[in-house]
């Protein structure tokens, strides 16, 4: 037991070399930097939700090249788009609070085997869910589906451009990755995770319950007990220390092209460090999660910071029990089996 949490501890602390890391984290900075100057520009800060969700499909393939990021980025950015539009459509809900859990048990665990059937990088449904969850947590009206149809969808396809107009300047080929096949019980894991997240801090009533879904599904994105346990660790310690700096940058009030400024460059600054530690970059992600928050719908900096705070203590403690509890439950599924004849 001593010698595996010193191995989680060296795990916890490591920061392991990311080469072309900055090419990724361009690329990113670029894609949520030009659509969310555009919803200034129409002055509809309100479609910048949208806008930003869209522009995540950046953020996939960036091990990849060629064809192959380009496939990924594709099938990445249309299920981007459409959480986002199931978003809208579960947020012009009256009882949207609580629709919204069982429905993002839906996002994650379908998204789960989409992720899993194209082998994405980064792995598994985190970023659907946090689209779907952010979208639905908010009052929406049904005339905002088509808004966010065209928003979500033209920043996915800026994102993809702008991921592989080198590839297409230089005219170069590679094969598309192979599918991969086969069921797990994945889908299963991801949306129990969401349920008793989601569940437990809707009914405490804390204001963003999306937050504690996310930080439930973080852990089980990677493979391997100490890995997930690892990320669990770097989720609550990044995201705490990540309060330190969203109260700094919430504490200017900045004007909508100022934060759109800062949310860019935490962008870049995440995407050059979330191959290297997974928590030094939550110091950025947290920060860049509440300002683009704030550039849709302010609400007062206090509530954000505890609500964030505390709803990742309690999602990913739930993603850690999970962890945890599944050697013990395989055990006990394997006892009451009995001996083969």
């Amino acid at each position: 037991m001593r010698e595996q949490m010193r191995v989680m501890l060296r795990q916890v602390l490591h920061v392991r070399p990311a080469g072309a890391a900055h090419r990724v984290a361009l690329r990113a900075g670029i894609s949520v930097l030009v659509p969310l100057l555009a919803v200034l520009a129409l002055d509809h800060p309100g479609w910048s939700v949208y806008a930003v969700f869209g522009a995540f499909t950046s953020l996939y393939g960036r091990n990849h090249v060629h064809l192959s990021r380009m496939a990924m980025q594709a099938s990445a950015g249309m299920a981007l788009t459409l959480s986002t539009v199931l978003g809208v459509l579960v947020g012009s809900l009256e009882s949207r609070a609580w629709v919204a859990v069982p429905v993002t048990a839906a996002v994650a665990a379908l998204g789960s085997a989409l992720a899993a059937a194209q082998d994405w990088h980064p792995p598994g449904p985190l970023f659907l869910v946090f689209a779907f969850g952010a979208v639905a947590s908010a009052p929406r009206a049904l005339p905002d589906v088509p808004i966010a149809v065209v928003v979500a969808g033209l920043s996915s396809l800026f994102a993809l451009l702008v991921g592989n107009v080198g590839s297409v300047l230089r005219r170069q080929r590679s094969r598309p990755a192979r599918l991969a096949h086969g069921w797990t019980g994945e889908p299963v894991r991801y949306a129990l995770a969401v349920v008793l997240a989601g569940g437990t801090v809707t009914a405490v009533g804390i204001g963003h319950p999306y937050w504690a879904m996310v930080a439930a599904v973080a852990p089980l994105t990677v493979q391997g007990m100490t890995a997930q346990l690892v990320r669990a660790a770097h989720r609550v310690l990044g995201t705490l220390l990540g309060l330190l700096t969203s109260a700094v940058l919430l504490a200017p009030h900045l004007s909508p092209y100022a934060t759109v400024l800062v949310v860019a460059g935490l962008q870049i600054v995440t995407e050059l460090l979330v191959g290297r530690n997974y928590g030094l970059a939550l110091l950025f992600i947290t920060p860049m999660a509440l300002l683009m928050g704030q550039l849709a719908a302010p609400r007062p900096a206090g509530q954000l910071l505890f609500d964030r705070g505390v709803e990742t203590l309690i999602g990913t403690g739930i993603g850690g029990l999970i962890v945890l509890g599944e050697p013990w439950l395989r055990a006990r599924i394997s006892a009451g089996r009995g001996p083969q004849r």
